[in-house]
């Protein structure tokens, strides 16, 4: 057997046949097109969601202490005079 007469196995299966090679590159161009649309979705998510205005409302139900009777009352007068 001589060196023309072997088959070329390697030749063969180095370069995919044309419909794989144009199948791969609409596989990439889809999924680049999807990667695109999701990044898309994505940036209008973060843009719609609510602002936040720095300002915390806190509500909370306190309970009164136990007071005792005032041991004696005072009362006090001011009187002021207008100029």
């Amino acid at each position: 057997m001589s060196v023309s007469e072997r088959p070329r196995r390697g030749r063969a299966r180095a370069s995919p046949p044309r419909k794989r090679r144009v199948l791969r590159t609409a596989l990439v161009i889809i999924g680049a097109v999807l990667a695109f649309l999701f990044g898309i979705a994505f940036a209008r998510t973060v843009d719609d969601r609510p602002k936040s205005s720095g300002a915390v409302t806190r509500v909370r139900t306190l309970t009164p202490l136990p007071q005792s009777a005032p041991a004696s009352t005072v009362t006090v007068t001011v009187t002021s005079t207008s100029p």
